[in-house]
This record gives C-alpha cells, sequence and structure tokens, in this order.
C-alpha cells in the first residue's frame, strides 16, 4: 500500500462542532476547549468564525473568544463569510481565515444568500484583500457528494466550483461531504478530478461527515489517493445549521486510531484528546458520538 507516512489533522471542532448546538456554550468553556485541544498536540484548531450573530448565535462571542486566547489565538484559523467578518479578523491580528463556498446553487442560496456565480463575487475582494496583508487563506467547498436538495452533484461541477474558489487565491481546497453521503469510490474519483484539472493533492483536504457511516472507509480512500490534511471534530462535534441532514463530523479520535493502526503519524495525543472530549460531552450533558471516545474513556460521557 502506498500511504502517507504522515497526515496533518486540521481540528474544527470549536468552529463546525458548537456552531449547531441549540444551547450557547459559556466563552471560557469553550476557551478551555480550544486550549486543551493545542495541548493535545493538534496542529491547527479553527477556533471560530467571524459570522453575523443572527445567522449563527452559538458563535456570537467570537471576538471575545479570540481577545481571551491572545498571542496563542493569533495563528489560530478563523471563518470569514465576507469583508465585515475579515474586517474583524484584521483587527485582531489574526493570520489565518477560510471562506465556505457552495458546489450547488440551492446550498448556496440557503447558506449564502447568493447564486451559485454570485459566490465568487462575493468572495474575490475578501481573499485579496487578506492576501494582501499578509494572511492565509483557505476555500471550503460544500457539499461535494450530494446536497439534500439537489440530490447526487456531478464531479464536473464540484470541480468547477472548487477550483475557481481555489484559484481566487486560497493556499488549500477543503473538499465537503457536507450531508455524509459520499462513498469511497466516489472520493476517489473526485480527488482524480480535481488532479487531471490541475491542483496538486498537497492543495487538497477532505472533509468528511459520518452521516451513513462512511467517514473512516472514505479516509481510506483519500490515504490510498495520497491527501495527507483531514478535517475532524474532536468527539464527533457538529453539523450543518443549514443542513439538517449534516450530522456530526468525523470524530478526531476516530481519525487518530485509524492512523495509529496504519502506522501513520499526526503527532496528536490521543489520551489527551480522548480526554478533552469527554469532559467537552460532560459540559454539553449528552455522550460523546464518538465510538473511541466512548469505548476508552472512564467518565460517564
Amino acid at each position: 500500500m502506498h500511504l502517507p507516512e504522515r497526515v496533518t489533522i486540521y481540528e474544527v471542532g470549536p468552529r463546525d462542532g458548537l456552531q449547531n448546538e441549540k444551547s450557547l456554550v459559556p466563552v471560557e468553556v469553550k476557551e478551555e476547549f480550544v486550549r486543551r485541544l493545542l495541548a493535545a498536540g493538534l496542529p491547527i484548531v479553527e477556533a471560530t468564525s467571524f459570522v453575523h450573530p443572527k445567522w449563527v448565535p452559538q458563535l456570537a462571542d467570537a471576538e471575545e473568544l479570540m481577545t481571551r486566547l491572545g498571542a496563542d489565538g493569533r495563528g489560530l484559523p478563523v471563518l470569514v463569510p465576507n469583508e465585515r467578518g475579515l474586517d474583524r479578523a484584521l483587527e485582531l491580528g489574526l493570520r489565518h481565515v477560510a471562506i465556505f463556498g457552495s458546489a450547488t446553487e440551492t446550498f448556496a442560496q440557503r447558506n449564502l444568500n447568493r447564486s451559485l456565480d454570485a459566490q465568487f463575487a462575493m468572495f474575490a475582494p475578501t481573499v485579496e484583500r487578506a492576501r494582501a496583508a499578509g494572511l492565509d487563506v483557505r476555500a471550503y467547498v460544500s457539499m461535494c457528494f450530494g446536497d439534500p436538495w439537489e440530490g447526487a452533484v456531478p464531479v464536473e461541477q464540484v470541480v468547477s466550483v472548487g477550483k475557481r474558489l481555489f484559484d481566487l487565491g486560497a493556499s488549500q481546497l477543503s473538499l465537503g461531504d457536507t450531508i455524509g453521503v459520499g462513498t469511497a469510490g466516489q472520493v476517489t474519483a473526485l480527488i482524480e478530478a480535481f488532479v487531471a484539472a490541475g491542483l496538486a493533492k498537497a492543495d487538497l483536504a477532505m472533509h468528511f461527515h459520518d452521516t451513513y457511516g462512511q467517514a473512516l472507509a472514505n479516509t481510506y480512500s483519500a490515504l490510498q489517493s495520497g491527501i495527507t490534511t483531514y478535517d475532524a471534530s474532536a468527539g464527533g462535534l457538529g453539523g450543518c445549521p443549514y443542513a439538517k441532514s449534516a450530522t456530526g463530523n468525523l470524530a478526531t479520535e476516530d481519525l487518530v486510531w485509524l492512523l495509529n493502526g496504519l502506522g501513520i503519524e499526526h503527532g496528536v495525543d490521543l489520551d489527551a484528546l480522548v480526554a478533552t472530549s469527554a469532559w467537552m460531552a460532560d459540559q454539553l450533558g449528552r455522550p460523546s458520538p464518538s465510538a473511541v471516545v466512548r469505548a476508552l474513556s472512564q467518565s460517564p460521557a
């Protein structure tokens, strides 16, 4: 097998994991969550989103969180939906931002209030200004395998949208299986299509959801294809607030367990990570969705 020797885990729990919570999580809990994830060895922790509080009230404390994190937070990525979000990130001296696009017309309308084509006009000045200010920019593309309103999404449509987002000036493109319907063969085909369109495998990251129990199988397929960056959420928290069928993200612990079994380096302390997710499950008042957390944790969570 030709598998990578090392991969990067891009932790999205504090942002993607908490954005869909029904109750508001106190900012001091979020701060401790981020700090514990960093202490567990996760190299990248996406901290929050500068979206308008009207749309995602769970992340209305973004400025306060990043201020509390201080110097430790300046190198952490945050999601910015537009130039207003970028302004907020720049004011705090942050160095990494991400934009979040859609591969489908319906989700673009529902999530961005823009058409599929109009989203690029919205993102272009945001990325241009961020790059001019010396910031790194990541681009997410959602609904890469299926859309709850449109059904299966053609590979060529995903590649077209993803390449346009990447070509705005992003350093990495994260391909999202937002509702978790993707399968291993589809993962291989999509990666091959992006490579054929001129993107390097190092430019791509994978963002899987486990709605249909396929996240680890899809990860293994992507590993075989040479992808070395994987988004994951501690404890399997999260989903998309605009797509009700988008249940939990790939759990970081489940990913680490897979990588350990394959002998692939990642730099994460699994015990510390499990303890962190068990602690967060206690904060949220429910068991962790992660199978590995439930198996390894001595906590009631």
